[in-house]
């Protein structure tokens, strides 16, 4: 198919050619076959340019270029006035008629009101709950200034003013019916990031039959009917959202549909079957179709929403259900409905909270980091915050290393860094280094000096900070530029005045903000940097850095701790002075931990001091670390979300995090079984078959989706010894997986319970019984396993600056224990999450390689417990 510009260019052409038959007089009946090729053309273009535009962001320049390009409607013919006359004039005759019974109440309610004010000593206006009748549609209201739900059950419409002069809509415009929000189709507009307009009617003011209508920007189209303009959201969305399944895949499309009629036909008693189905459905999905939240999935959210109490139905339902649904209500699209039409009440951690100035598609965040170190919990949240407000305006996220310190920096450090971030599957629009831009940053810090925003200070370090705490100017504060020139040049050539001084900003030494007394903004280093080698001898501080940096990558916002928020204003100060393009600066808190180390140097002491395997030891908060602990990406987001962009500060306990880490890997992680090997006592079945032998069972006991695996009876088995000393003679005990069995025999030696006799009684009742036993099989396929705990580094909550490291520290974190696991755990592979029955979650750290050497298990924390095999 030919291009729009090929299409316009033949428009252009035939337009031409029946220009130069009408100019030459050419006779009628080739005027009338140009005219027609023409026609043939433009209606060829016009269909071309809406193809165009469905696949483009309405709003945007492309968009609006495009359909500036519309050929203009063909002017109607004097045989078409015509025979639309009659219905004009019948149309012309309703709308009389509906102004005249218009104008009628409004006189009557006049009336009233004259008759009410000349009855009152005081004058008084309208009833507040009674605003003046007109077919006028209410003014505008955003999705998130939506109707709240009711506890009954309804849908609460918001008092709002009359528009006395209707202007053109610049925008999208939903109609409604006022108690019917088409809910699917406003999902829908979020999902495709939309600015839409909610516009609230009685049923009388729309077209007959329609409860929704979509007004297009500028009134250039109108369509009808919730689903339909669900649709075009979908369709119009970004590739990435799949809000319509699988970009390009019909039958993912189809599925989508499927999806949409069957909620919309379910009755209420055919709900648990269906979410029965739909459990059995997700068991190997995240979305109910495609790759992302679809319409789909909003369908039967809305479903969900409607029958009341959604998160005990999904509970109910299975885990898939209910994993799909903490996915699914935690998106942006669905909260701000939930919380707008269903009552929900507003997270205070929510990161949805609209950034100043923020534009769709034009904003661009950065996570600097220093490459000094790998990253740890505290950047996992600034990493995570500046992703999500780029996904959440269809923007950028810049990652550049703040590689100004050479003394600290090392190349190895960028590769880890990229690494972790690709572990929180968090990909940056780019990658830059602050380095790139060392010679403009020499060129404007020149120029600060020739303009006296700048001077060369080579005081003393200690008398320039006891100058600066008492609010006193630097004694060469004035000096004359030539000097100061003179002093730029010996520091630019490393020699030994230029190694004695630095340049400061000329701000304000007497302010009351220390961040704005003359800072430090360029000083001499003389250690190759890792990039531009020996090239430079002077190297600018983050502080004059950052600012240039981020105005002249491009930033709109900058996130920053809150720890740094007395630098805001120097940073405003370096943009105006420098007349820089402006950089929103917006503040978020810190992650704290207790009993948690975050200072690189500290950490790099423990690694020199073989106390730490490595940057990746369970017990660091790196990145790594705590992965490597058994923490999912999931996890950490969830946790986040959970905190979102709150600015409150708070010394955090572990628990939480590894709580809404539990959440995630509980429905997932398969059920295998470990016994402590210095703890076991045998129990021997007389009536078991002779020989061990094998079953295949689920690996998970509510979820067979989760996988299968093989599980070895026989007669002697294992059990925990803390076990065997509780039962007694006589007693009919369950054992788990297999069934009841009844204890005739207890053995002990010394009190101590060395031996148990008994046999099988399966047809007994696993209710009846009170000790449900966990048992192996002792056969020669038992794996030798390590399971690892670990505590907490410091043995104080707070560690302070000043404290030394070595006197804070525990002396025992790491414990380990030898166990028998049963044959099943052969098949773990390093990163695999298990639970072993009665002791935890576990992560493989080490899988089984030979019978030499034992498997390693970490034991994940879970929010309650922090140990596995609980100390004595």
């Amino acid at each position: 198919m030919a291009s729009v510009e090929e299409l316009e260019a033949q428009a252009l052409q035939k337009g031409n050619a029946v220009k130069e038959l009408k100019a030459k007089g050419a006779p009628k009946e080739e005027v009338d076959a140009a005219v027609s090729s023409l026609m043939a053309a433009k209606a060829a273009l016009t269909e071309a340019i809406h193809q165009k535009l469905s696949t483009l962001t309405p709003g945007s320049a492309e968009h609006s270029a495009l359909t500036a390009k519309l050929p203009p409607p063909p002017k109607p013919s004097k045989k078409d006035k015509k025979s639309s006359a009659g219905a004009a004039d019948e149309a012309a005759q309703k709308e009389a008629n509906r102004k005249r019974d218009e104008e009628a109440k409004l006189a009557a309610r006049a009336r009233k009101k004259a008759e009410a004010a000349a009855k009152s000593d005081k004058p008084k206006g309208p009833p507040a709950s009674e605003p003046p009748a007109s077919d006028s549609p209410a003014p505008a209201v955003t999705l998130a200034a939506a109707a709240s739900k009711t506890a009954a059950g309804a849908v609460k419409s918001s008092a709002t003013s009359i528009v006395s002069k209707p202007q053109a809509n610049k925008g999208y415009e939903l109609h409604f019916v006022k108690d019917s929000p088409p809910l699917l189709a406003i999902i829908a507009a979020k999902l495709a990031k939309q600015e839409v307009a909610l516009r609230r009617f009685e049923s009388k003011q729309l077209p007959d039959g329609v409860s929704a209508m979509l007004v297009f920007p500028m009134d250039r189209a109108r369509l009808l009917g919730g689903d339909a303009i669900a649709r075009y959201f979908a369709r119009i969305a970004p590739a990435s959202a799949c809000a319509y399944g699988i970009p390009g895949d019909a039958l993912a499309e189809s599925e989508v549909d499927s999806w949409m009629e069957l909620c919309a036909n379910l009755k209420s008693v055919q709900l648990p079957s269906f979410l029965a189905s739909l459990n059995l459905h997700l068991r190997m999905r995240t979305y109910a179709a495609g790759h992302g939240a679809s319409l789909a999935d909003a369908a039967i959210w809305l479903l969900l929403r409607s029958a009341g109490s959604p998160e005990q139905a999904c509970a109910k339902a299975g885990p898939h259900v209910k994993r799909w649904w903490a996915v699914v209500d935690s998106k942006p699209a669905f909260r701000d409905t939930a919380q707008a039409f269903f009552g929900e009440a507003k997270d205070a951690g929510s990161m949805e909270i609209p950034l100043p100035g923020a534009e769709m598609g034009k904003v661009v965040t950065r996570f600097p980091p220093e490459p000094s170190g790998h990253l740890h919990i505290g950047h996992v949240k600034a990493a995570m915050l500046n992703a999500h407000f780029a996904q959440q305006y269809q923007g950028k996220m810049l990652l550049r290393f703040d590689d100004t310190n050479p003394s600290k920096e090392k190349g190895e450090y960028e590769e880890a860094i990229l690494h972790d971030l690709k572990c929180l599957d968090i990909v940056p629009t780019s990658v830059s280094h602050t380095s790139d831009h060392f010679d403009k940053i020499l060129k404007i810090a020149t120029n600060m000096l020739k303009e006296g925003l700048a001077y060369i200070d080579p005081s003393p370090q200690e008398e320039q900070q006891a100058l600066r705490r008492n609010k006193k100017p630097s004694p060469y504060r004035d000096t004359p530029v030539a000097e100061n020139m003179r002093l730029w040049k010996e520091m630019q050539e490393g020699s030994e005045e230029g190694l004695k001084c630095c340049m400061r900003a000329k701000i304000d030494p007497s302010s009351d903000n220390g961040a704005l007394r003359d800072p430090t903004i360029y000083r001499c280093n003389l250690e190759p940097h890792h990039s531009t080698k020996d090239k430079y001898k002077v190297y600018p501080t983050y502080d004059l850095a950052c600012p240039i940096v981020d105005s002249l990558e491009g930033v709109t916002h900058a996130l920053r701790d809150r720890q740094y928020s007395d630098r805001d204003a120097q940073y405003a100060w370096f943009l105006d002075a420098l007349k820089l393009r402006k950089v929103e600066l917006w503040g978020f808190s810190r992650i704290n931990f207790v009993k948690t180390l975050l200072s690189k140097r500290k950490l790099q002491w423990l690694i020199d001091e073989k106390r730490a395997d490595g940057w990746d030891d369970p017990r660091f908060p790196t990145v790594g670390g705590i992965l490597r602990r058994g923490m999912t990406v999931q996890g950490l987001k969830t946790f986040i979300l959970s905190m979102g962009a709150s600015k409150n500060t708070n010394l955090m306990e572990w628990d939480k995090i590894w709580a809404f880490n539990k959440n995630v890997i509980d429905p997932i992680a398969p059920r295998l079984t470990a016994l402590l090997s210095d703890d076991l006592v045998p129990f021997v079945l007389s009536n078991a078959p002779a020989e061990p032998f094998a079953k295949t069972i689920a690996a998970h006991p509510k979820d067979e989706t989760i996988g299968k695996k093989v599980r070895f009876f026989g007669q002697r088995l294992l059990l925990q010894a803390e076990d065997a000393a509780l039962v007694a003679e006589g007693e009919e005990v369950t054992l788990m997986s297999w069934g009841n069995a009844i204890v005739r025999k207890v053995v002990k030696e010394a009190g101590v319970v060395v031996r148990l006799k008994g046999e099988l009684h399966l047809e007994g009742s696993v209710k009846t019984t009170k000790k449900k036993l966990t048992w192996l099989a002792d056969t020669p396929d038992l794996v030798d396993v390590q399971l690892l705990d670990f505590d907490a580094l410091l043995n104080k909550d707070k560690i302070e600056e000043d404290d030394d490291i070595k006197t804070v520290l525990n002396d025992h974190t790491k414990f380990t224990f030898a166990a028998r696991g049963e044959p099943a755990m052969r098949q773990l592979k390093k990163g695999d999450i298990i639970q072993v029955e009665r002791r935890g979650f576990y992560m493989c750290d080490a899988p089984f390689v030979r019978r030499s050497d034992p498997m390693q298990l970490i034991f994940i924390p879970d929010g309650k417990n922090s140990f596995g095999v609980h100390k004595k």
